[in-house]
């Protein structure tokens, strides 16, 4: 055992979130397109007697340091796993935004999962970890796989997908966040007022097909969110920050799952500084991202 483990964990966007149907679980059946981006999170664990958390950073004050924390969670679940009461101090350095629809606190999780991992000496397959991981989260498998990947069921069932060469990214941080259980049930709200049936899912092949050809002319134009005009409805502001980036020259622009950070894709690095710059008018921040990147891993 050691007595101090530091892992980096990213942020994801979702380039196609399809909504199908309301499951008897009380989740959807999703198509969920993961892509990891270079915006991370650090979560170290050092030894301790019992498990505790803290957080650092600008965001520091917006992330619970209680039971509720999906960190504090991981290692619990994993200590249940082992079969022993282990301790550990969590310090969790923020940089994701937090309730962005960028996954952070599902980052933290699988960072508090592969960091106690080592700290205790369990020495567990991914494939265990990620079985661990689907009971904390829809997301929370995909943070520790990284990459680009295609989620299936309520998302937790991952198959990577080929990508080729490096998309450049540009995010749009609103003030304060959304509740993602609100979000989705404002787009069952919506289709219900439409007349809508929610469609089964299926993964876009013309997605599928930019993302193996490195094209990302044709990755902007396919992508999609199905809880985007949900994320609008409860946010009005987000449709002049989509609008300014398409103006902007934004080859794509969605919200980023649930919300309310906006996602644009950019032609190249110095697009996305250019576009960064132009968005501040129109949102809190902006920060500048690359994709795809590996998910968790030890530093």
């Amino acid at each position: 055992m050691t007595s101090s483990v530091t892992v980096r964990v990213p942020a994801k966007v979702n380039l196609q979130l399809s909504v199908g149907p309301l499951r008897d679980d009380g989740y959807h059946d999703l198509v969920n397109v993961f892509h990891a981006v270079s915006l991370f999170d650090e979560v170290t664990a050092s030894e301790a007697e019992t498990l505790t958390v803290r957080v650092e950073g600008d965001l520091a004050d917006q992330v619970p340091v209680d039971g509720d924390n999906l960190a504090i969670r991981a290692a619990r679940a994993l200590a249940s796993r082992a079969g022993r009461a282990y301790g550990a101090e969590l310090v969790i350095r923020k940089s994701i935004p937090v309730a962005g629809g960028m996954a952070g606190g599902s980052a933290d999780a699988a960072a508090a999962l592969v960091a106690c991992d080592r700290l205790w000496g369990l020495g567990l397959s991914l494939e265990d970890l990620s079985d661990i991981a689907a009971d904390l989260g829809s997301d929370v498998p995909f943070a520790l796989l990284g990459g680009t990947a295609v989620g299936v069921g309520r998302g937790e069932v991952l198959t990577p997908l080929p990508v080729s060469g490096t998309f450049h990214w540009v995010f749009a941080l609103a003030d304060g966040g959304l509740s993602t259980p609100t979000v989705y049930s404002e787009c069952d709200r919506l289709r219900e007022a439409a007349g809508e049936r929610a469609a089964w899912p299926a993964l876009s092949e013309p997605l599928a097909a930019a993302l193996r050809d490195g094209d990302p002319q044709g990755l902007g134009k396919a992508l999609a969110n199905d809880l985007q005009q949900a994320a609008i409805m409860l946010r009005r502001s987000l449709l002049r920050t989509l609008d300014e980036g398409r103006e902007q020259g934004a080859l794509g622009a969605l919200v980023s799952g649930s919300g309310p950070t906006c996602a644009f894709l950019a032609e190249s690095a110095e697009h996305a500084l250019d576009l960064s710059v132009a968005l501040r008018s129109v949102c809190r921040a902006t920060v500048s991202a690359y994709g795809p990147v590996p998910g968790a891993v030890l530093v």
